[in-house]
């Protein structure tokens, strides 16, 4: 038994005319060989303003914008181009019987009927969609020239902090210049801390309206630490982007102003400890040499009973040989009271013309003292030609004593033979400079740079206070204040101060 195939049926032009005769769609049938207009629709005789019977004699040019891109071989040959390939769209601009233009999307489709090939054009008005696109690319430059110097970079990121989109501004807060690439992974910028409290807060799929704001540290392309300011929440836009939207700002000023009034604080507090151990010590200076003034007394009257007793001075030698040296003892407790004293209170709080060579020599024996006590062996060279400075000699004597201790202390933990350190006064050009030199294990050449910013020690018990108040002390008398390797090894802490030019 054999089948056989039924041709595909087709419908007449009639039926065919029925079927879209109702349609809202705008159609018009040209004939496939002549390209000749057929029928068009109710539809598209209303829209178009002509009557059919107006409408089946016009061609390309009665019924399109005069333009050079509607002339009447381009649209046949875009109706021949459906002929040979079934199907063919473009965007053609209608003319109206009235001269009203429509810019219209147009498809133009091959239809085999019984009685003959045509071509179905189904055509839409698309100017309200033109213009809406118009509108939006208006709006779309309006907004990147209004955020062209906005200092709010914009950015969505994945949970792995990889970056789904960020903004011109975001690539110049990131510091990422004209022509490079923005990084593929916002997170991996971050400071270790700071990476993990963001990549935590990119874990939450929190709705759109709940956000949360976070300061990070940053590393930027070019290799400057900065720190942001951010607000985040989640975002889902149906096909388009899903992710935290962070919105962030360069508050790094504002960072180390609050760093700078931190240590501003600290140093005020400690400059206040630092008085009231003066006051302290004035106090106890005051009180304690009325005592030993009565001790040297009570002293010196058992001599004389002593001497002036024959019975006495016979069994009595051990007795006045430590009554002699207790009286030796009294006098240098004394004469370590009067120094406390001439220093703490007696000092100028104004600017002298001194030599720097006599502040040393204020200062030296508070420094042999402390020294003394840790066994380290101190050369002290003033040198010879005087080193007239205008300065405070309270303030200029503590940045002395500051660094001279601390040589101490490096050098205590050091064997007693190589512990030694020397303090030196010359002049340098225009300069007085006064250098403070170890034998210790050194600095690195990192920390050479970061000694005096305040906050930073390279003793694991230090809070690198005093090294920052020297150099403020040092900066507010117009001075310099340094670290370089000594000689065959260790630290010198030097600082200069101009000289006074009329007393050299």
């Amino acid at each position: 038994m054999t089948t056989t195939t039924e041709p595909p049926m087709r419908f007449d032009l009639a039926d065919f005319k029925r079927m879209m005769q109702a349609l809202s769609v705008c159609i018009i049938l040209h004939d496939a060989q002549t390209k000749a207009i057929l029928w068009a629709n109710p539809s598209a005789c209303e829209v178009l303003g002509f009557t059919l019977e107006e409408l089946l004699p016009l061609k390309a040019p009665d019924m399109s914008r005069r333009s050079h891109e509607y002339r009447r071989e381009i649209g046949r040959k875009w109706l021949h181009d459906a002929v040979l390939r079934g199907r063919n769209m473009v965007e053609w601009c209608y003319r109206a019987k009235n001269g009203d233009e429509i810019m219209s999307e147009a498809i133009a489709t091959l239809v085999s009927l019984s009685e003959r090939d045509v071509i179905m054009v189904q055509f839409r008005d698309i100017a309200s969609e033109e213009l809406i696109k118009r509108e939006m690319k208006r709006l779309e430059s309006r907004l990147k020239e209004f955020m062209q110097d906005s200092d709010e970079g914009v950015a969505v990121l994945r949970a792995d902090g990889g970056i789904e989109y960020i903004s011109d501004a975001g690539r110049k807060l990131l510091g990422v210049r004209p022509g490079q690439h923005p990084p593929k992974n916002f997170a991996q910028m971050c400071s270790d801390s700071s990476r993990e409290e963001l990549l935590e807060l990119l874990t939450l799929a929190l709705p759109d309206a709940i956000s949360f704001p976070i300061r990070y540290q940053l590393l930027q392309k070019n290799g400057a630490v900065r720190w942001h300011q951010a607000t985040c929440r989640y975002i889902e836009i149906e096909n388009d982007l899903k992710g935290h939207l962070l919105h962030f700002h360069d508050v790094t000023d504002q960072v180390e102003a609050e760093e700078a009034r931190r240590r501003d604080q600290t140093a005020l507090e400690y400059l206040a400890r630092h008085n009231a151990m003066g006051e302290m010590a004035t106090a106890i200076a005051h009180e304690l040499s009325q005592p030993l003034a009565a001790i040297r007394n009570f002293l010196e009257g058992s001599i004389l009973r002593i001497e002036n007793n024959a019975a006495l001075r016979e069994h009595a030698d051990g007795i006045a040989w430590g009554l002699h040296n207790a009286g030796r003892q009294v006098d240098h407790a004394a004469a370590i009271i009067k120094s406390v004293r001439e220093y703490v209170v007696k000092l100028e709080q104004t600017e002298t013309v001194i030599d720097l060579c006599e502040i040393v020599g204020e200062v030296r024996y508070f420094i042999e003292l402390k020294a003394a006590e840790a066994g380290v062996a101190v050369t002290i060279a003033p040198g010879s030609l005087a080193l007239p400075v205008s300065c405070e000699k309270v303030l200029i004597g503590q940045v002395i004593l500051n660094l001279a201790f601390n040589a101490i202390e490096e050098m205590s933990r050091f064997d007693a033979p190589l512990r030694r350190i020397e303090i030196s006064c010359e002049r340098d050009g225009q300069t007085a400079l006064l250098k403070v030199c170890d034998q210790g294990g050194g600095l690195e050449a990192g920390h050479r740079e970061r000694l005096f910013d305040g906050f930073f020690s390279s003793k694991v018990s230090g809070n690198g206070i005093g090294l920052a108040l020297c150099k403020n002390i040092v900066a507010r008398h117009r001075g310099d204040i340094w670290a370089q390797p000594a000689q065959p090894r260790g630290t010198c802490f030097c600082f200069t101060l101009p000289l006074v030019k009329n007393h050299i």
